[in-house]
């Protein structure tokens, strides 16, 4: 089967940034990986890191290719449960390997739970702010804002569903924008879709995130769990591991159910050898789905 994850990583960060970028496209199985399996990759610096706000978490890092200019966009939202020890940087190989396809990555930084502001309503209002933030940026760089669409992992899954979904809020609600950036669609890894099923999982992180129970604060779920903003009205790409253990497979063949009733334009991927963690290793053989969701949304073609 040739090298596992680890020794590619020691290997890569052993040779020089040309080697690292031809061994970076090579493949491995999907093997439900770890955390620490993604902490190990290379993580290129992006040529951009921009404020969106004045809290130091307000912030997004810019990628752009090489190629025909103005690039679409891709906005890059992480995971790890909404929680503060975990950040963008576990997505720097991922956002890296996606201008390869042509396309810049906008990955956001946001207030999260036990940083200062994070939570409700804060952690929605950043990521709704850092991508209405890209007709800012468009300003100064060649960015298609018609052609942006928006890609999250996990807890970075239910935000971007959500973002995909915000134009539905009332507008008594304190997260209502009357001009939300318009997206062409929204790619959920490991998604979570359903914040009142999530409660159990991960230390109650769901619980931290909205300040109580459904039963205390019905409106706050109402607004923010994307299976009861339904229908979106949007194309949606649903990919999943069936290994997965932090966010079961289940949560996405649910939502897809749920949304295609409802009308919504929806297709789900079941990975049978993948974890939790393969879909955001591009080195992995998870990550041809990620990128055919990409490209299709976008109507890319190959390079």
């Amino acid at each position: 089967m040739g090298l596992d994850l680890r020794a590619r990583a020691i290997l890569f960060l052993g040779c020089s940034l040309t080697a690292v970028s031809l061994l970076i496209t090579q493949s491995v199985s999907a093997q439900n990986l770890t955390f620490e399996d993604i902490k190990r990759l290379p993580a290129p610096p992006a040529a951009q890191r921009l404020s969106y706000g004045s809290d130091p978490h307000q912030f997004g890092e810019l990628r752009l290719p090489t190629g025909k200019k103005p690039f679409p966009v891709v906005v890059v939202i992480h995971g790890g449960c909404w929680y503060s020890e975990y950040d963008l940087s576990q997505l720097a190989n991922f956002n890296a390997n996606l201008t390869r396809l042509g396309v810049a990555t906008w990955s956001l930084e946001y207030r999260r739970i036990g940083n200062p502001g994070g939570g409700w309503p804060g952690t929605f209002a950043d990521v709704a702010g850092g991508t209405d933030h890209l007709r800012v940026l468009g300003r100064s760089y060649p960015l298609n804002l018609k052609r942006v669409i928006v890609v999250g992992h996990s807890a970075g899954g239910h935000l971007a569903l959500w973002l995909a979904a915000r134009r539905r809020l009332p507008i008594d609600s304190p997260l209502y924008s009357n001009n939300p950036l318009q997206l062409r669609g929204v790619v959920s890894l490991a998604g979570i879709t359903d914040l009142k099923r999530y409660r159990p999982y991960c230390g109650g992180a769901v619980d931290k995130l909205l300040g109580g129970s459904p039963q205390e604060f019905p409106v706050k779920y109402k607004q923010t769990s994307p299976v009861e903003l339904m229908p979106l009205k949007l194309e949606q790409r649903l990919i999943h591991g069936a290994l997965d253990k932090i966010v079961p497979a289940d949560f996405s063949k649910d939502y897809a159910a749920q949304a295609r009733r409802k009308g919504d334009s929806v297709r789900l991927t079941i990975l049978p050898n993948a974890g939790h963690f393969d879909l955001i290793a591009p080195q992995s053989s998870a990550w041809p789905a990620v990128e055919n969701a990409v490209r299709s949304l976008l109507r890319l073609k190959k390079r």
